[in-house]
């Protein structure tokens, strides 16, 4: 407890993990507003190619990207963790720029647009409150 600054006084959670709590609520809301946007047939649009381009970005970038910022979060050293996130970090950000910029620049509109800045901004500013928490506390 006292390595996660859990505290028995209000708010009893370091800021950082209220401002990942807010920010990764606001990018949960996008994803399932995305989400049920694109089981609309009329909103079905989602290629193949698509598909394959947000999958490798959940599952080489997010997926290695959590695993990576909870051990360090739980790490006497955290610093050995640094270069790994850094460059998990750059192939996520990537991906989602290759999928934003070749799939969704032409064909979005609005609402999705919106969606997805949910997404990737809630997720963004969830991200860097973690990365504060664990390596500028």
């Amino acid at each position: 407890e006292a390595k996660l600054g859990i505290s028995a006084t209000f708010p009893y959670l370091p800021w950082q993990f209220l401002a990942m709590g807010l920010f990764g609520g606001v990018a949960t809301v996008g994803g399932v507003l995305d989400w049920r946007y694109h089981r609309d047939p009329l909103n079905l649009k989602l290629s193949k190619k698509e598909r394959n381009a947000e999958a490798a970005a959940l599952g080489l970038g997010g997926l290695p990207m959590f695993m990576l910022m909870w051990l360090a979060m739980v790490s006497d050293r955290p610093h050995h963790f640094l270069i790994p996130i850094v460059v998990v970090l750059i192939y996520t950000v990537v991906a989602i720029c290759y999928d934003e910029f070749v799939f969704h620049i032409r064909r979005c509109g609005k609402t999705e647009t919106f969606f997805h800045r949910m997404l990737v901004l809630g997720n963004g500013l969830a991200w860097l409150a973690w990365f504060h928490f664990i390596f500028v506390k």
